[in-house]
């Protein structure tokens, strides 16, 4: 499993029709990209606990173990963030949404063109190296832990969904500056998915988790702007001292 030091990344190719699986990989070798396989979803989930990638390509419809099962085993249980791109014939809304929910990071529809996957590929490993430069994020008594997911508040875990974890991740990195709602839907939702009340639905989860059992909201909503992650007490403080 060592990666080159020229590589491109090393990716995780869960598939197990053949013909896409080696099409993939050729062209990403091509690349200069290193590839491991799995064809069904039980090893593909074995592989992808046990050795570090840059990303994952993933199938949803798996033997042994399907694809959105596969994701949400790789967050929940094995605590992994690894950047997973999913593929998948169904193209409806709902079939998205349950993709991103347990966990996926990006969407792509049978027939693809080869030059796009790896195009979003290749953002996805962008995006997660800018992520996890710093290890744990910090802001007031919060933590979020990037190489074990880990949320604790107070000293007390926090357990959050993978897209709770997104959101976080995002506004942490950002914080104490305001995100706007077109820049969170651009980074967890690629191709602009969520109506205004899927984002809605997931700030208010979000909230609940981190902030209605303590003393002080982090989360702060600013009025047609956007969303705020800061400990407002500490800055007056500090702007006071």
């Amino acid at each position: 499993m060592s990666q080159a030091d020229d590589s491109a990344g090393l990716i995780l190719v869960i598939e197990d029709n053949r013909n896409i699986a080696e099409m993939v990989g050729e062209y990403l070798e091509r690349r200069n990209y290193e590839i491991d396989y799995a064809a069904d979803g039980m090893d593909g989930l074995r592989l992808a606990s046990e050795n570090e990638y840059d990303a994952i390509v993933l199938d949803l419809m798996l033997p042994r173990l399907d694809g959105l099962e596969v994701c949400r085993r790789l967050r929940q249980e094995a605590k992994r963030a690894t950047p997973v791109l999913m593929l998948t014939a169904r193209d409806t809304l709902d079939d998205k949404v349950r993709g991103l929910e347990a966990g996926g990071d990006d969407y792509l529809v049978k027939p693809f063109a080869i030059q796009e996957l790896e195009a979003r590929i290749r953002a996805l490993i962008r995006r997660d190296r800018r992520q996890v430069s710093t290890t744990v994020l910090r802001v007031g008594d919060l933590t979020l832990d990037t190489a074990t997911l880990q949320v604790r508040r107070a000293g007390r875990d926090v357990p959050l969904s993978p897209i709770g974890l997104k959101l976080l991740t995002i506004l942490m990195r950002e914080s104490p500056r305001v995100v706007s709602r077109r820049e969170i839907e651009r980074e967890i939702w690629s191709d602009g998915l969520p109506d205004s009340d899927t984002l809605r639905s997931h700030l208010y989860n979000l909230r609940k988790a981190i902030d209605k059992s303590f003393e002080r909201p982090l989360l702060h909503t600013v009025h047609s702007a956007g969303y705020r992650l800061a400990d407002t007490a500490q800055e007056s403080v500090q702007r006071s001292a």
